[in-house]
């Protein structure tokens, strides 16, 4: 009898700690199921959104150094995609599946007027150049001289959601009553220089900055095409500049944590002051680094969509 009464407390005894030690291998199995749910990690990574305006392939390459640098200094594990519009960042935020992107100034600003992202930082190109601008583009044997020859023409544009390849250049030619017979979207700059190049349209727009002051060297959108054609520069003609424009800017969705925000912002200017990291920002925007801003300094580009496009919804329509 007394036999039986301590082996049901040895029963028990061990039942308990049976328990208890499965209770902590549990607790210890699952808190790393716990923590890869946590904003940062690889179980749910911060998404990095990166518009090509060059070859996505190009872009991806050049990108994976910056994704190792932002892993490294941030802690966060940081995964980036690139996706095949400017309109398709811009959902991406609504649908809760970007966290962070690079975007052009008028999908900026859609985004901004429907989910509320924030800019806070925005490109700068060579020598310190904090805006550039957009530019109409004729092949010299068209016979085309100015804007005006342009009505009834074929136009070659980048993308609906472009600003210096479609928005402002489409402000400017409906400002002057220029009407093109036909529109066509390429999807990236160097597409339209090589369709003006080509003669496949009359005509095209794309992104401008100022030759180099020093060298005299390009860096328009034709600069892009000059390996596979050297004469481009002679070919290819500027047949009017838009407005300037903000440079793009670098983009956080509204409710991402500020101690993230911080430190990716940090990570970022980090980034352009290494040797690596200069070379690829060159590669994925040709620029050279990043600089702050703030949602006021597209108030000029609001106007100016304003006086002479109208609704930025309805336009992208």
């Amino acid at each position: 009898m007394e036999f039986e009464q301590h082996r049901k407390r040895l029963l028990i005894w061990l039942a308990g700690y049976s328990l208890v030690g499965f209770a902590g291998i549990a607790k210890l199995s699952l808190e790393p199921l716990f923590r890869s749910q946590e904003l940062g990690t690889v179980g749910r990574p911060i998404r990095l959104m990166l518009v090509p305006s060059v070859d996505a392939q190009k872009v991806t390459q050049s990108a994976e150094a910056l994704v190792r640098f932002l892993r490294q200094y941030t802690g966060y594990w940081v995964e980036a995609s690139v996706p095949t519009s400017y309109i398709t960042v811009v959902e991406a935020f609504g649908a809760g599946k970007a966290d962070i992107a690079a975007m052009n100034a008028f999908s900026y600003l859609l985004a901004h007027e429907r989910y509320q992202v924030r800019a806070v930082l925005r490109v700068v190109r060579r020598h310190g150049e904090l805006s550039y601008r957009g530019q109409i583009i004729a092949h010299v044997s068209s016979g085309i001289q100015n804007i005006r020859q342009l009505s009834g023409k074929r136009m070659a544009y980048v993308d609906p959601a472009s600003t210096s390849g479609y928005i402002l250049p489409k402000a400017l030619l409906e400002r002057e009553g220029i009407r093109p017979a036909e529109e066509v979207f390429a999807m990236r700059h160097d597409n339209v220089v090589t369709m003006v190049y080509q003669r496949q349209v009359d005509a095209g727009a794309t992104y401008y900055s100022p030759p180099d002051p020093s060298t005299g060297e390009i860096r328009d959108a034709r600069a892009r095409v000059l390996p596979q054609f050297p004469d481009v520069v002679q070919k290819v003609r500027i047949l009017a500049l838009t407005d300037s424009i903000p440079n793009d800017p670098i983009v956080l969705r509204a409710d991402l944590p500020e101690r993230i925000a911080e430190r990716l912002v940090r990570g970022l200017l980090a980034f352009q002051e290494t040797a690596e990291g200069r070379r690829a920002l060159f590669e994925i925007y040709s620029v050279e680094g990043f600089a702050p801003v703030q949602d006021s300094d597209y108030d000029g580009l609001r106007q100016l969509l304003r006086q002479y496009v109208g609704d930025v919804e309805r336009l992208l329509q």
